[in-house]
């Protein structure tokens, strides 16, 4: 047996090699499968196939619904009664297709099947929909014939992602505005696209476009996975978000869900045909039960033929470049990884694991890659599985980065647990950098995550109430000084020990105030926290543009010297008692006294004979800070005894104070 070089790099995977390489084989075998006919990307076509299409003569609409005994479309064209002249014809295994005449439909027209089964019937939105809008009166949706006049003109069509690490902003259409409503593409391109390009961000990740019933749900049970939602504009108008993203350098990648789909019937798959187990499995297998939603069955070469049709759809048609792949550890596991520990390597190869799932992140990766070979491939996964991140030949997934989910969680539990000078500063460093040499991962100190009512962001546990009461520059409060300091080097700490890319929630930067809370019942359907306040930040009397102005300066330094494009992160100094942490990575050295009261004069950080510049600090007055360090110093290391002696760095590090140097042209004279 051939071991592929994910088990060769990894002495402790030598043991499950024959489960590695029985997985992989599967997959290939199901590659072969679905390529007999062509390429992986000529499989994917389906959209081309299935759906409604503007013809040269008229209309053709098709559809897969193998259960199926009669299929009408029905719409305001026919006043939504089933008409013989809008009954669907059997074609093929499980296939439906209607021709019409140019005069029988028209654009903008709602539209929806009537269908029937033995037993039973009920309206549908035809799953291959690229268009479904919501009735503002009755809440009911519909699809819409949506066809322009001629094809939206890209204005930068060749755009390619650069190989720059991804430094990426998470957004959300809908809450990025400071209205108490729901916000557009326009609004987003125009006023929140800017804001990405000047705070020095290369790559834009949204959220919730997939059309979906409940917009409380942040997007994540889908009904139309070919439809972006209507409730933030047209598709033309995405397209131009895009595009005008494309022409700032920024890249922009979306949030693809194919962990699972909603149970609607009427607006979703649930139940399609008249079976649940069309696209899904059947039984409590079909079931997510922490999602109250439907699970995929990746065996079935229809719904392989849905989902990666769907990945080529958001490529092409969209010039999307790259997915966050949501609830992949849902997906690879049987039992969706609810409840886990995950402590052994036995955890990723006892039997838990379902292959047709590594099979479909096999196939979806290679088709990723073989559509657009620039695009980004990251996998929301949090048990750990070895090889998620590693490329197809090597025996891995093929996902470029994971999340790392654990940093997040550490900060928090960090804060929340543990008083500041019981900090241990060799656990900060080894939780910031623990990660498998083979792997790239996106580091983050939050996401949207610790943003949802109920958790609270990172500045929200450092400052509390006085988020409210004391964010003036007038106003000294030595709650917010702590609270700012931290906020400050925690993001710091996190983005230089980043294992190959980085993420931030949008507000987050600043030290956005408020949780999200989506309209509810329970919150008697307010917008007021499904929204982002801008002019916080924008009023240069409250200390909010304070922690924006800092983050600006870290991510294009981070950006313009490359910095995480350099793997190696290298611990060079940790006092747990005196709560000093330094590393290097590249020609940058970090230092940092997380220490709550303590500051040091002269402090000794061992290294070689060297020369460094700071470049910039957290306790500068422009960010907030007090100040305390000269800068326009140059900084020699210097001998404890002789010149062969260890030489030692002296810094002066206040408290709460991070510094970042870098290492200049040094010429040693005897």
């Amino acid at each position: 047996m051939e071991l592929p070089q994910l088990v060769k790099n990894d002495r402790y995977l030598e043991p499950h090699a024959a489960v590695i390489v029985e997985r992989l084989n599967q997959a290939r075998e199901k590659e072969e499968e679905l390529t007999q006919q062509g390429s992986l990307r000529d499989f994917a076509s389906g959209h081309h196939w299935y759906g409604l299409h503007k013809t040269t003569d008229g209309w053709v609409i098709r559809d897969w619904a193998p259960n199926a005994s009669q299929i009408f479309m029905i719409g305001e064209f026919n006043n939504w009664e089933e008409q013989e002249a809008y009954r669907l014809n059997r074609i093929g295994d499980g296939g439906w297709e209607l021709v019409l005449g140019e005069e029988q439909l028209s654009h903008g027209q709602l539209y929806a099947f009537s269908m029937h089964w033995n037993g039973g019937s009920g309206k549908r939105i035809p799953a291959w929909s690229k268009r479904v809008v919501q009735d503002e009166h009755t809440k009911i949706f519909n699809a819409q014939v949506w066809i322009q006049e001629k094809d939206f003109e890209w204005k930068h069509p060749d755009y390619k992602r650069t190989d720059e690490a991804p430094l990426i902003y998470e957004s959300h259409i809908g809450m990025a505005g400071e209205e108490e409503r729901v916000h557009t593409y326009n609004e987003f391109r125009e006023q929140v696209l800017p804001r990405i390009k000047a705070a020095g961000y290369n790559t834009v990740q949204l959220m919730a476009i997939p059309e979906h019933p409940y917009y409380g749900s942040f997007g994540y049970h889908v009904s139309s996975f070919f439809a972006p939602s209507s409730r933030f504009g047209t598709p033309e108008e995405l397209k131009q978000l895009i595009d005008e993203a494309h022409g700032m350098g920024l890249a922009i990648i979306i949030d693809l869900v194919h962990s699972h789909a909603v149970k609607n019937e009427m607006e979703g798959l649930g139940n399609y045909d008249g079976t649940r187990y069309q696209f899904f499995h059947s039984g409590a297998k079909g079931e997510h039960p922490a999602w109250d939603s439907y699970c995929f069955n990746y065996g079935k070469n229809e719904v392989l033929h849905f989902l990666l049709s769907n990945i080529r759809y958001w490529l092409e048609d969209f010039k999307f470049d790259g997915f966050r792949f949501d609830g992949v550890t849902s997906m690879l596991y049987f039992d969706h990884g609810l409840g886990k520990a995950f402590t052994k390597y036995d955890d990723y190869y006892d039997g838990g694991v379902d292959p047709e799932a590594v099979s479909y992140f096999y196939l979806a990766n290679k088709l990723i890659h073989e559509v657009a070979s620039n695009a980004l491939s990251i996998a929301e996964e949090m048990s750990g599985m070895p090889g998620l991140a590693t490329p197809i030949d090597e025996g891995g997934y093929g996902f470029d980065y994971r999340m790392a989910m654990g940093v997040p969680d550490f900060w928090i539990k960090l804060i929340k647990e543990v008083p500041d000078d019981n900090w241990d500063m060799g656990q900060i460093f080894h939780e910031l950098t623990s990660k498998r040499m083979d792997e790239k991962v996106v580091s983050y100190a939050e996401s949207h995550d610790q943003a949802l009512v109920g958790d609270k962001t990172l500045i929200f546990r450092l400052l509390d109430k006085e988020m409210y009461y004391s964010m003036r520059k007038d106003q000294p409060n030595m709650i917010v000084d702590r609270g700012m300091a931290l906020h400050k080097m925690i993001r710091l700490a996190t983005v230089t020990c980043a294992g190959g890319a980085y993420l931030n929630f949008m507000g987050n930067e600043f030290g956005h105030p408020e949780w999200i809370d989506f309209p509810r019942q329970g919150n008697d359907w307010s917008y007021k926290h499904a929204r982002r306040i801008w002019s916080l930040t924008d009023d240069t009397e409250l200390r909010y543009h304070l922690l924006a102005d800092f983050d600006q300066v870290m991510m294009q330094w981070v950006r313009q010297e490359h910095l995480l494009e350099t793997p190696e992160v290298n611990w060079r100094y940790d006092n747990k008692m005196d709560k000093i942490l330094s590393y290097q990575r590249g020609d940058f050295l970090m230092v940092f006294n997380f220490h709550p009261t303590q500051s040091f004069t002269d402090y000794g950080i061992p290294f070689e004979p060297s020369k460094f510049k700071i470049i910039f600090t957290t306790d500068e007055e422009r960010f907030g800070g007090q100040e305390r360090i000269d800068q326009r110093m140059t900084y020699f290391t210097r001998p404890s005894a002789g010149f062969a002696s260890q030489h030692y760095l002296h810094l002066y590090l206040p408290a709460r104070t991070a510094l970042v140097l870098r290492r200049e042209a040094f010429k040693r004279i005897r």
